[in-house]
């Protein structure tokens, strides 16, 4: 078989992984009140589902890379993916709230570690030069999941019972399995080095700031998205109805944002494609503050926004598989961590305002501050770049 269509083949494995992922990360959301009545408990207490995938999510791909070191990173893919499956399909069985709580928790872990290594095997399998491309493309799994699998696990979940919004998710997370199996080659061992040595990166300043960068400036986009639905609908002036294709549209910027941020991190460095995504992302915030009382507007600027934001994701993930040489899929799984804590971080910091009783436009400007700071730590970043790079030539200069 030809390399190109083993290379498709495997990278489509990697997508179909994530867009497990991203589907049950992100439908419980739409399916939290008929679990709560279901477990007859409240809304707000079966929001801590919610929670507990994502500190999964945060414990998880630290622990279990670092676990895994000693194997083939392809096996660890398929290992990650078995206990996915097994989780979510245990989840959909949960008969009460402390069981799905924990099954939820357990689903979470393997999610920072997948894309972690994933992003590294994606690199490693691409063509020279298209390595932002191949990470693009097993991230796409997680933001089409946002415009097909999450609307279709809601449906199923409404319309028949939530249980089956988890099961799809188990079925995918089967298929994904056998996909790894047959697609991914024969990979080096998930860490050449040893846990002692691998978590040595964090004494690196470039890795804590890319980790500290991402949990901030990403958060900015949280801090708006996790409110869209009171913008919307108070300020906007749609009806509940309207929501439903708004999230839609914001997948559909997510696909697209993707994708555009990989082409930005082709034509500049990573990091100048950082300081490039999250200043835009902080004058669309801005600007949407200002645009949301118009109904029209509010709809454009959700798939905006949602575009903008997500340039972000691939420079930056390549930025710190840069910085972590020899113990990349460590690094590359921590920054998913931080994109969990960006989640937690931007929907806590963005409901100070309404706490406080401003209005719902508020979210987005407590976003671009978020942002904003995110700017300034990527400046930095690529300030010591460019001074390491100087360093580095000045010493070739007096070997030579």
């Amino acid at each position: 078989m030809k390399p190109d269509i083993l290379r498709k083949k495997a990278l489509f494995a990697l997508a179909m992984g994530g867009f497990g992922i991203g589907l049950t990360e992100f439908v419980i959301m739409g399916i939290l009140p008929d679990v709560a009545q279901d477990l007859n408990i409240s809304i707000a207490k079966a929001g801590h589902f919610i929670a507990a995938y994502a500190l999964g999510v945060v414990v998880g791909a630290p622990l279990l890379t670092a676990v895994a070191g000693k194997w083939k990173a392809h096996k660890v893919m398929l290992y990650l993916m078995l206990w996915f499956t097994l989780f979510n399909t245990l989840s959909a069985f949960a008969p009460n709230y402390e069981l799905l709580l924990l099954t939820r928790f357990l689903s979470g872990l393997p999610h920072g570690a997948f894309f972690g290594i994933g992003a590294v095997v994606a690199a490693k399998l691409a063509k020279k030069g298209k390595a932002a491309q191949a990470i693009a493309t097993m991230f796409a799994g997680l933001t089409v999941a946002n415009v097909l699998g999450v609307p279709l696990g809601t449906y199923l979940g409404q319309q028949i019972h939530w249980s089956w919004s988890f099961l799809l998710a188990g079925i995918i997370g089967l298929l994904t399995l056998v996909s790894v199996h047959f697609w991914i080659p024969v990979q080096e061992r998930a860490s050449t080095r040893g846990f002692g040595k691998d978590i040595s990166i964090l004494a690196k300043p470039q890795v804590l700031g890319l980790i500290l960068l991402t949990t901030i400036g990403t958060g900015g986009f949280f801090a708006w998205y996790s409110y869209i639905a009171p913008l919307l609908t108070k300020v906007a002036g749609w009806e509940d109805e309207m929501v439903s294709y708004a999230m839609i549209l914001a997948g559909l910027g997510m696909v697209a944002g993707n994708f555009l941020g990989a082409k930005l991190a082709e034509w500049f460095a990573p990091m100048k494609a950082v300081v490039t995504s999250l200043i835009l992302m902080t004058a669309v915030l801005v600007v949407n503050s200002f645009l949301a009382v118009d109904p029209y507007a509010a709809i454009i600027m959700t798939f905006v926004i949602s575009m903008v934001a997500f340039t972000v994701g691939t420079p930056v993930q390549m930025a710190i598989i840069q910085q972590s040489k020899g113990s990349e899929m460590l690094g590359s799984s921590l920054n998913q961590s931080a994109f969990n804590m960006a989640n937690a971080s931007g929907a806590f910091f963005g409901g100070l305002p309404i706490a406080m009783g401003y209005d719902f436009t508020k979210p987005g400007l407590v976003g671009a501050l978020l942002a904003g700071i995110g700017v300034l730590i990527a400046s930095v970043l690529l300030l010591l770049q460019r001074r390491q790079v100087k360093n580095r030539r000045r010493q070739l200069a007096l070997q030579s």
